[in-house]
């Protein structure tokens, strides 16, 4: 249960309206007269404003203070009502600038002499001792907090910061990968315009054949652009590594890899294996790779498992272990890349990825992508009617 600000000012109002009250009691004991109706009327009038004292720290304390100077010119005793203004004296100087709080101290000091003068028996340079003392102590409390405040706001504001950069950069890595993909995909439709425009009166069926590939390769060719111009964020300063674009099918080489640096790892596949497109499988394998990078770092030489399963409009991907380490140094605590790789990828295709630990033991990465270019761009188009136009 999340509690509210407004109820937690008005918990800390209440401390010192209740020791106020209990100093009270006491008032008799040290020659002052106990507080009557208009006594403890004032002491509410110091203390309830405190509620709203992170809203508008100056004009409460004003208001703390102003009622104060009543409560100590009706002739009750100082101390009892002393708590709600130098609470509201703090709090000033947590929230607002050294001058003001500058300021605010010396009328504080002020309104603490002028209770030393109306007390009969009082000690005026302890009463001005504890007038320069107890602001100067408040006010040191309070600045430091206002520091600290100002710290966690400016390393908040670096945080996010950087993870927006590092989602940038992966986006802009998945585009320049994206456009290798569809390089291929060009090529592809060259060499088939080529050979259908050599065959085309001779061979009309291996023509239309070549037309066929034409057509599909180029509806990829197009989801994969508008996939890439839906990441790329800002102009490219280098090109993607040449060489052809992993896929499922390497998945096996991958593991092998794994396997011969020490981790025990199996790969499984379910279903009935199929040609996806380029992006599909780029998607995959970055996934199953990054993940068992996750299990290299962190879960030492734990049994793993890389579950491959074809279905029908979906083809998802695990990653599991049995890893036994603390399971927070496995979460994501920062803007660290693997993670956002993983779920910036996932959402380009439509697809979904969950990462977390198992109820059974151990940590899982599992991906789950549509293998249907009309089932991306279905749910494609029904998030853009679902955003705030």
């Amino acid at each position: 249960m999340r509690i509210r600000p407004l109820a937690v000012d008005a918990l800390i109002a209440a401390a010192p309206t209740t020791v106020a009250v209990l100093v009270a009691q006491e008032a008799t004991a040290e020659g002052w007269p106990a507080l009557d109706a208009a006594g403890y009327a004032l002491l509410g009038a110091v203390n309830l404003p405190l509620i709203a004292r992170n809203r508008a720290p100056v004009a409460v304390f004003l208001a703390a203070v102003l009622m104060w100077t009543g409560y100590i010119t009706a002739g009750y005793w100082p101390v009892v009502n002393s708590y709600g203004p130098m609470l509201a004296f703090y709090t000033v100087t947590s929230l607002r600038t050294a001058r003001v709080s500058a300021g605010c101290a010396v009328l504080l000091a002020a309104v603490w002499i002028y209770a030393g003068v109306l007390a009969p028996r009082a000690s005026m340079p302890s009463v001005v001792g504890q007038a320069v003392g107890f602001p100067l102590i408040l006010w040191w409390f309070g600045t430091l907090a206002r520091r600290s405040a100002e710290l966690t706001r400016r390393l908040r504001r670096e945080q996010a910061e950087r993870a927006r950069r590092a989602v940038m950069e992966e986006r802009g890595r998945i585009a320049r990968e994206l456009h290798d993909v569809v390089a291929h995909h060009m090529s592809v439709i060259s060499v088939q315009a080529g050979l259908g425009r050599f065959v085309f009166d001779s061979d009309p069926p291996t023509a239309r054949t070549a037309l066929g590939t034409i057509a599909d390769t180029s509806a990829e060719a197009l989801e994969e652009l508008r996939r890439m111009l839906q990441v790329l964020r800002q102009e490219e300063g280098d090109g993607a590594p040449p060489g052809p674009m992993p896929g499922l099918a390497r998945l096996g080489e991958l593991v092998e890899r794994v396997r011969a640096g020490g981790l025990s790892v199996e790969l499984r596949v379910e279903g009935t294996s199929r040609p996806l497109a380029p992006g599909v499988e780029l998607c995959a394998y970055r996934v199953v790779q990054e993940a068992l990078t996750n299990v290299i770092k962190h879960a030492g030489r734990a049994r793993t498992t890389v579950e491959l399963r074809y279905g029908r409009h979906e083809v998802m991907v695990s990653v599991i272990d049995d890893g036994e380490e603390v399971i927070q140094d496995r979460l994501p605590t920062g803007p660290g890349h693997g993670l956002i790789g993983m779920r910036e990828r996932a959402k380009l295709y439509g697809g979904t990825v969950r990462v977390g630990p198992r109820s059974e033991g151990g940590f899982a990465v599992r991906l789950t992508l549509p293998t249907s270019p009309q089932a991306v761009r279905h749910r494609d188009d029904a998030q853009g009617d679902d955003a705030p136009g």
